[in-house]
C-alpha cells in the first residue's frame, strides 16, 4: 500500500507516519526530514533549500521531486510508502503519479488530517526539544518533569526550530491553504480521500487512520474483483 498523509503543518503527520511505519511495515518518506537532513549535511541541495525553509516557504517542485525519486530508487520500501509532506501542489501530485507509474506502483489512499488553524498556531509555536536526544516538549502541554532537565536523557540543553514561531507558522498555513488544500479535491475525484479528526489525541487519530486504511483496502479489493 502507498499512501499520502495530507494536512497543514503541525497536524501530527510525522507522528502518525512513524506509527504506520512501525505497525504496517511501510517506508516513511518525509520530505521535511529529508530536507532538514540535507541542510544539516551541507549538501548542494541543503544549501539551496535552507534559507527557503527558514522563511517557511515551499521548496521548488523540481528539488522536492528529485529528492523523492532518489529515495524511491534506493529501495527498502517494505510493504509500500507513506508520503509525509509530499505532494504539496497539484503539479507535485501529478509528478508523484508519474514517479509511481514508472516504478509499477500506484497511490492507494490519501488520509486528510482535519485541524483548526488557531489551535495549530498554538501547538507549533510552543514546541521545543532536547538538544541531545531530540525528545519533544511543549510550553503548554508537555514540560519536562524537572524544570530544565530532559525526562529521557537528563540533558539540560533545549532548542526550538527556527520556523516554529507564530509569524512563520501563519505563513506556512497560508501557503497550505493556497497550494496544498486543493489536493483534497484532486484526490477526492479519484476516490482516494479518507478524512480523520487531526485535533483528537494521538491514539484516537491512529485508530481512525487504521479504520480508514483498512476500509480503503477492502474497497480496492472489491473494485479489482468487479468485471470491467
Amino acid at each position: 500500500m502507498n499512501l499520502v498523509l495530507l494536512g497543514p503543518p503541525g497536524a501530527g503527520k510525522g507522528t502518525q507516519a512513524k506509527l504506520l511505519e512501525d505497525s504496517r511495515s511501510l517506508a516513511k518518506l518525509s520530505t521535511g526530514d529529508m530536507l532538514r537532513a540535507a541542510v544539516a549535511a551541507g549538501t548542494e541541495l541543503g544549501r539551496k533549500v535552507g534559507d527557503i525553509m527558514e522563511r517557511g516557504q515551499l521548496v521548488p517542485d523540481e528539488l522536492v521531486i528529485k529528492l523523492i525519486a532518489e529515495r524511491m530508487d534506493q529501495g527498502g520500501a517494505g510493504q509500500g510508502y507513506i508520503l509525509d509532506g509530499f505532494p504539496r501542489t497539484i503539479a507535485q501530485a501529478e509528478a508523484l503519479d508519474q514517479l509511481l507509474k514508472e516504478r509499477g506502483k500506484k497511490l492507494d489512499v490519501v488520509i486528510v488530517m482535519a485541524v483548526d488553524d488557531e489551535a495549530l498556531v498554538e501547538r507549533i509555536a510552543g514546541r521545543f526539544a532536547c538538544a541531545d536526544c531530540g525528545e519533544g516538549y511543549h510550553d503548554l502541554y508537555k514540560l519536562p518533569k524537572v524544570k530544565g532537565v530532559c525526562d529521557r536523557c537528563g540533558g539540560t540543553q533545549f532548542a526550538r526550530r527556527k520556523d516554529d514561531n507564530e509569524e512563520v507558522v501563519r505563513s506556512r498555513l497560508k501557503a497550505y491553504h493556497a497550494q496544498t488544500e486543493p489536493l483534497i479535491d484532486y484526490y477526492a475525484g479519484q476516490g482516494k480521500v479518507r478524512t480523520v479528526d487531526g485535533m483528537a489525541d494521538i491514539v484516537t487519530v491512529q485508530k481512525e487512520i487504521a479504520a480508514a486504511l483498512d476500509g480503503g483496502v477492502e474497497k480496492a479489493k472489491k473494485r479489482a474483483k468487479t468485471p470491467g
